[in-house]
């Protein structure tokens, strides 16, 4: 008997049974897509997430007195013990650093008033004092106007190249360069304005004001509002993305002479960049991906054992059939072959339905977010080959029955 033959009476056994057949796939569709939806809503996520993160390029990392991503307490009242990382600090690696080419150093406070002529923002506006490197080093530019200078810098002059929606909200009909604002009070000259730079997460990307970092520290100083010394990051940009690994520990080497660091004492400060965020959110999520994934492999395995049970009761109820078909020359192979592949076809069909449940599941945070859709299709992949394997796994002992019958007591059951 010929492939295509044991296929075709396989799926007429499933469609002659719909109930039956429907009820059996119910835990296969449950199983797959309980996989498949997390697997999905956690790809849309972290794809949202490392478009994100990569806000710094891939040459990029920032020195900081805070570390960087998911931390615990006691990391954080460590990390308060820590000096303040200082603008002299960004200057050392500047001019000690052979294997950079931009060094940065920013301050930030978030907070406040943004006014002109009677239109204000609301209280929730960051300034950043930086330097001329703050747009490459973020890759985020200005897109009319231009940025802060190094005269500005060094003349601690009272200028600001303010936010996109700050633009929109301040200047919706008028072009905002060189006209004055009011940025706590304070007067600044807008001398240019950044490209809008939406986010998923709500960042407030396009709601600051950079202004040059000595203006800044002449304004606020160093102590901040709850009377705690002020850090600054220092975003450095290596020459080359081949070259980052090199900068980084340069850069460490720098930093521990600068800052008094013993031999035997560790880092006082911290390193960051966009790929060391995203790996450290992959492996948070990796417990939530097992946990999924064994729960749908415990549903399967139960999906599993309905199949079989199904199974031999359809066996029971063809034993005629059986008997008939092995009187007619058909081999005990044909006839195991048709009942396995009777539940890999169940399976697989319920899989595919769990797949495609699962995808619409995992993608509905993107119809009420700005998160983009996301279609893993390797878990897609997986899921169907765990329920070919649920199908013969479980299969294979009705099958087995199936085959052994003997054509003679099979014809004579009743």
């Amino acid at each position: 008997m010929h492939v295509i033959d044991v296929l075709l009476m396989s799926l007429r056994a499933i469609l002659s049974n719909k109930l039956r057949s429907t009820l059996t796939l119910v835990g296969i569709v449950a199983g797959v897509a309980s996989i498949i939806a997390v697997m999905t809503a956690i790809s849309v996520v972290q794809g949202t997430m490392e478009k994100e993160m990569s806000v710094l390029g891939a040459q990029v990392f920032q020195v900081q007195k805070w570390p960087a991503g998911f931390n615990s307490d006691e990391e954080r009242r460590k990390a308060m013990r820590r000096p303040p990382v200082t603008v002299d600090n960004a200057n050392a690696i500047r001019e000690q650093v052979e294997t950079v080419d931009l060094v940065g150093a920013e301050i930030w406070d978030f907070g406040f008033v943004v006014a002109y002529k009677g239109e204000a923002t609301n209280p929730n506006v960051t300034i950043c004092g930086g330097t001329p490197e703050y747009p490459p080093n973020n890759t985020h530019y200005v897109g009319l106007g231009r940025n802060i200078s190094p005269m500005d810098v060094k003349s601690a002059r009272s200028v600001a190249v303010i936010g996109y929606a700050i633009g929109q909200k301040l200047f919706p009909f008028v072009n905002p360069i060189d006209k004055e604002i009011r940025v706590d009070g304070r007067k600044y000259r807008v001398v240019g304005v950044f490209d809008e730079k939406k986010s998923a997460f709500g960042s407030a990307y396009d709601n600051y004001v950079l202004i040059p970092v000595t203006t800044y520290l002449n304004t606020y100083g160093m102590i901040d509002r709850n009377g705690f010394s002020r850090s600054v990051n220092i975003t450095v940009r290596a020459k080359t993305p081949e070259l980052i690994d090199d900068a980084i520990e340069e850069t460490r080497q720098v930093m521990r002479r600068e800052r008094g660091v013993q031999a035997n004492e560790e880092d006082n400060f911290d390193f960051f960049n966009s790929q060391s965020l995203i790996t450290e959110f992959n492996q948070m999520t990796m417990g939530v991906k097992i946990a999924a994934f064994v729960i749908g492999i415990i549903a399967l395995v139960v999906a599993g054992i309905g199949i079989m049970n199904i199974m031999l009761v359809s066996v029971t109820e063809r034993t005629k059939e059986i008997g008939i078909r092995k009187s007619l020359g058909a081999k005990p192979k044909n006839i195991l072959a048709q009942f396995l592949l009777e539940a890999v076809i169940l399976c697989n069909l319920g899989g595919v339905v769990g797949v495609l449940v699962g995808f619409g599941l995992g993608n509905v945070v993107t119809a009420f977010t700005s998160f983009d859709i996301s279609v893993p299709l390797e878990w897609a992949v997986i899921g169907l080959v765990f329920c070919s394997a649920v199908g013969i796994i479980f299969g294979l002992l009705p099958a087995i029955r199936a085959s052994r019958l003997h054509p003679v007591d099979a014809l004579g059951y009743e």
